[in-house]
């Protein structure tokens, strides 16, 4: 059975789980749907079609689902789809989608969300990540999973960050970020690879000297950085990360690629 404190305001319409606690004086919209075991502290205000998975904790002062902060938003009804087991702390916004960006804002599971952290419209966010106190993302960025992002960090809209991924504290992240990447720096540049994240996923040490040797070749060897991503596309066959990498690079569309700061070459 799920308990609502009386001061919380539940329009009809919304669906509470079963074990779900609502604290003192949310907001529950009509559209939303929220999963079992998920408590409310207090002061929590969820709108539009948002649904969250079960055991979420969401502390006092967050806002879910409220409008896109775009301008070609027109009122519409759109998503914002939580996944099970997020802890999401004091005065994080959360925005739902736009049409024209597909209608729908998707985070993961088990994410934690420090306070004043933002996810913005259409974003698409992995499992396992950790947003630090103010991390902030722009509309249509893509999250993967086990992704770190710094206090006060910010990521431009439409950016990639690859899976595996740590940003810095106070980073603009204004480029994609491959996958297993280290950013660093006012405005983000690339510091080497997440050896201790990969280590966590349990890299072999034969499976972190070839990503290492990969990486080096790539961001490091001689000649300008077209001509070295064409040089080790046949390392792919040697390691399922190095495939990961070369196929993140290859799928980008709106922003340029995150490089090491000594390579001024961007082609």
């Amino acid at each position: 059975m799920s308990t609502i404190d009386p001061t919380a305001r539940i329009e009809d319409g919304a669906v509470i789980g079963e074990g779900t606690f609502i604290g003192p004086y949310c907001i529950i919209g009509p559209h939303v749907v929220i999963g079992a075991n998920c408590r409310l502290i207090a002061h929590v205000h969820i709108t539009a079609q948002t649904t969250i998975g079960a055991g979420c904790t969401i502390y006092p002062f967050v806002s879910l689902g409220t409008p896109p902060q775009s301008l070609s938003y027109r009122g519409e009804l759109t998503r914002l789809e939580i996944g099970q087991g997020c802890t999401i702390r004091e005065s994080v916004t959360m925005n739902a989608g736009t049409v024209a960006g597909g209608g729908v804002t998707r985070v993961g599971d088990r994410g934690y969300f420090m306070n004043c952290s933002h996810v913005g419209h259409d974003c698409q966010v992995g499992n396992d990540v950790i947003f630090a106190t103010s991390a902030t993302l722009g509309g249509h960025c893509e999250i993967g999973d086990f992704v770190f992002i710094g206090g006060l960090s910010a990521v431009h809209q439409f950016t990639r960050i690859g899976p595996q991924v740590m940003v810095g504290g106070v980073c603009g992240v204004r480029s994609d970020v491959i996958p297993f990447g280290i950013v660093n720096g006012q405005y983000a540049s690339l510091a080497g690879l997440n050896i201790i994240g990969m280590k966590r996923r349990r890299f072999t040490r034969e499976r972190l000297a070839a990503v290492r040797s990969f990486y080096q070749k790539l961001f490091h060897g001689p000649g300008i950085f077209a001509e070295r991503l064409s040089m080790v596309q046949p390392l792919a066959a040697e390691d399922a990360a190095i495939a990961e990498i070369l196929t993140f690079i290859g799928d980008g569309k709106h922003r340029s690629l995150c490089l090491p700061a000594d390579d001024g070459d961007r082609s």
